[in-house]
């Protein structure tokens, strides 16, 4: 009962291979392979939009503190 060796896995893809055909399973591999690449994408992407609003905008909880302390200020 230990591990599977390579003739194992050898036989589960001609199995998968012959039940699936090769071109639907090019084909999924196609398609996880480009929603890899997208999601990769979108992380970067997400990560620049933070940083780009995190430079431009000031978090608002800290405006709001700010005109708190310029009114006890004034007063």
């Amino acid at each position: 009962m230990g591990g599977f060796s390579i003739w194992h896995w050898l036989v589960v893809l001609v199995i998968v291979a012959l039940v699936f055909g090769t071109k639907r399973l090019r084909n999924i591999g196609e398609d996880v392979g480009t929603a890899i690449s997208g999601f990769r994408k979108g992380m970067t992407e997400g990560d620049e939009k933070d940083t780009a609003q995190l430079k431009a905008d000031p978090p608002q909880a800290d405006a709001s503190a700010e005109r708190a302390k310029s009114d006890r200020v004034e007063s």
